[in-house]
């Protein structure tokens, strides 16, 4: 059977708070913040959120905002798992 995936990104509602962030430095990692938690840092990879720590140091001219929905699979709140779907 072939299979398909299929990246969505519906469950953002109520987490327009939360902004993701793309380090020009450092690639294998996400930067997060919201009125919540703060700033905070965690490793891009599956259930990274898990990981994150505090955030300090932050340049300004050294991140670049991104949807929060390219942090799928990261466990951040408000972004999409990769969900495995039957093709048709």
């Amino acid at each position: 059977m072939l299979k398909s995936w299929k990246l969505t990104c519906s469950r953002l509602r109520g987490w327009k708070n939360v902004k993701l962030y793309r380090s020009t430095k450092d690639p294998a990692r996400w930067l997060a913040f919201s009125p919540v938690v703060g700033w905070v840092v965690f490793p891009a990879e599956i259930d990274g959120w898990q990981k994150r720590q505090p955030a300090r140091g932050i340049d300004p001219i050294d991140i670049r905002e991104v949807p929060l929905c390219m942090g799928f699979d990261t466990g951040i709140p408000g972004a999409p798992m990769l969900r495995l779907q039957e093709a048709a």
